[in-house]
């Protein structure tokens, strides 16, 4: 039952947000974390590495973040729509981990799949998965 859940769970979310791939890069702040940012359009290296974990720019330290638009670079190049699709892939794969730790901690599967959808489609998400992973809206 958990992977029937499990399966409606990613094609709710997919459907949901996957009208996100097309949407471009915007001049909010996506230049400054993606677009114009020399060292996430160097990719992954071990000078890249250092610079992840010690950058603090726009006021945020998120190393994650840094790396994985490095990633997404080497991977996408300029290509907005594969960082989007990255975005949503984070997301279905958050969504399916809320469920599977609320069912483990509380032995309750269907409010558990319940919070799961509403955290999947609520629209606070929108902002953090239509835009790249630091909460940019494209």
């Amino acid at each position: 039952m958990i992977a029937a859940i499990c399966l409606f769970l990613i094609g709710l979310t997919v459907g949901a947000f996957w009208q996100l791939k097309d949407n471009a890069f915007i001049n909010y702040d996506d230049n400054v974390y993606v677009t114009d940012n020399p060292q996430v359009k160097n990719g992954l290296s071990f000078s890249g590495l250092g610079w992840a974990f010690t950058a603090t720019a726009q006021s945020n330290w998120h190393p994650l973040t840094w790396l994985s638009h490095m990633l997404d670079w080497q991977l996408y190049g300029a290509n907005p729509r594969g960082h989007h699709l990255t975005s949503l892939f984070f997301h279905v794969v958050n969504t399916i981990l809320l469920l599977l730790v609320l069912v483990r901690f509380t032995n309750r599967l269907w409010p558990s799949a319940l919070v799961a959808a509403l955290f999947a489609l609520h629209p606070l998400h929108l902002e953090s998965v239509a835009g790249l992973r630091n909460g940019r809206m494209s």
